[in-house]
């Protein structure tokens, strides 16, 4: 019985510096979590094998820096991204106001065959700072800012230093990955499809 075919997903996180990108990959990845992170320099990117239905699926997740001297470096990066993370620090409320402006640049960045329909999943991480007293963007905010999107997007609210719902919201970015990919691999086949009509007829049959 042959093996079935793993699928490589691309995923991109972008945010604010400090809001914990590298930190929740590292915990996604490696069940590690350090405080001595320094801000990420251009892009890296980690791998995470899974299954997803009974199917084998490498998560390759990108880490952009979020200083803005460096998101001119983005476009580079952001090629071929099958879904993008969003995140932002509850406890800071300018790093949940810029989240628009990372999600415009990046489609704009990426400029995608639909940009209505291609999956964002957004997380608000360190919910565990200071047991949640310090924090400034409650719940209801952000959950109203992802339905207010075209393609109104899932939300996670996790810490990457306790480990808490990390593992949920990267299964559910993988799951939305694999559905986007899903349907371009329909979107070209369906290109490819007329495309060889027309060269058998010599004429587009629209």
């Amino acid at each position: 019985m042959s093996m079935p075919k793993r699928t490589l997903l691309k995923v991109i996180v972008l945010g604010d510096s400090g809001v914990g990108k590298t930190s929740l990959m590292n915990q996604y990845v490696y069940k590690k979590f350090s405080q001595q992170y320094k801000s990420t320099i251009g892009a890296d990117f980690v791998t995470k094998e899974v299954e997803i239905d009974g199917k084998p699926v490498t998560l390759q997740i990108w880490d952009t820096a979020g200083q803005e001297r460096f998101q001119s470096l983005g476009a580079a990066f952001y090629r071929g991204a099958d879904c993008c993370i969003l995140v932002y620090d509850v406890n800071i409320a300018k790093s949940f106001e810029t989240l628009q402006n990372w999600h415009d640049e990046f489609l704009n960045q990426v400029d995608p065959t639909d940009p209505d329909t291609f999956p964002f999943v957004l997380i608000g991480n360190k919910i565990d700072v200071d047991g949640g007293n310090s924090r400034v963007v409650c719940e209801k905010t952000a959950r109203e800012w992802c339905a207010s999107r075209e393609n109104s997007m899932p939300y996670f609210e996790t810490s990457a230093k306790e480990g808490y719902n990390v593992d949920d919201a990267f299964l559910c970015i993988a799951k939305t990955a694999i559905l986007n990919q899903h349907e371009q691999d329909i979107y070209c086949q369906g290109i490819q499809e007329s495309i060889s009509d027309i060269e058998q007829t010599g004429r587009c049959a629209c």
